[in-house]
């Protein structure tokens, strides 16, 4: 009976370890000001404080790892990491495989040029152009389907910094981002990049990615994140990174039905009530 006891609280015991166990999202790691390095060591931004805050919310430790974009998802489909807690664009071609909780901030496509350079207003203006872009990234996705009818070179890089970059050393002619990433690397870029009227607005949100099977864990963080939407926490978020509230309807303060983004694959429309702590 005694080692039966004991067996048992020892399984006991291995399921709670078990249920301790860190989730280990994934996020680029230069995608500032989502995720960047910090003095001292480690990252920081908008999405590292985002998922930490989930994290503590759900009950759940969380690891963050750092790599180039392109390896993210990857990473987390041979089962490396539990989520992809970077910014990802929820595009209905990334839907099919994978997972997303509702979106967070809205997205749209943003051009950069160098500072001196003439200001791009319509996609014509890009012919003969060389566009750099984050590879694997949704901004790289655009460039490339679209690259033959514009009439321009895609040029993909390894970081979001690094197609800034060649737009400075004048090896692009321009690069396009989200609209964040690109406002904030024009702030950091002592003058030398500018931001151009030109646009892609597509009514995108970005969310958090998991994979197929792991309904739970995103059911969990979405949430969590729903939880900060109400009490005003994402909307502190924004305007600590960002520099401004975000607008009235944005998927920054807007907790949308079901699970997931409507009208994509992989969502759920089961309605619940956000479980707010």
């Amino acid at each position: 009976m005694k080692r039966i006891l004991i067996a048992a609280l020892a399984l006991f015991a291995g399921a709670a370890v078990a249920q301790q166990k860190p989730l280990v999202a994934g996020v680029d790691g230069t995608f500032a000001p989502h995720a960047m390095p910090k003095l001292g060591g480690g990252v920081e931004g908008f999405n590292i404080d985002m998922i930490n805050e989930a994290g503590r919310r759900m009950g759940r430790k969380i690891e963050i790892f750092a790599g180039e974009f392109s390896g993210l998802i990857p990473a987390m489909q041979s089962g490396k990491l539990d989520f992809v807690g970077a910014p990802t664009t929820v595009t209905p071609e990334r839907a099919k495989q994978l997972l997303f909780s509702e979106g967070y901030l809205n997205t749209y496509y943003q051009f950069v040029v160098g500072a001196k350079k003439p200001d791009l207003k319509s996609l014509a203006e890009l012919k003969g152009k060389t566009v750099a872009s984050n590879k694997g990234s949704a901004y790289d996705k655009w460039v490339q389907d679209n690259a033959a009818k514009l009439g321009v070179k895609a040029e993909s890089y390894g970081t979001n910094a690094d197609a800034m970059q060649a737009v400075i050393s004048g090896r692009a002619d321009a690069a396009l981002s989200g609209n964040t990433t690109a406002a904030y690397a024009v702030l950091r870029s002592n003058k030398q990049l500018k931001l151009v009227p030109l646009k892609v607005d597509e009514g995108l949100v970005w969310g958090a990615a998991f994979r197929k099977d792991d309904a739970a864990t995103r059911n969990a963080f979405e949430n969590a994140i729903e939880c900060m939407k109400l009490d005003g926490t994402m909307a502190k978020l924004h305007q600590k990174w960002f520099g401004t509230k975000p607008e009235k309807g944005s998927a920054a303060v807007t907790v949308f039905p079901g699970y997931g983004v409507p009208g994509m694959d992989g969502y759920d429309p089961k309605q619940h009530k956000p479980n707010c702590k």
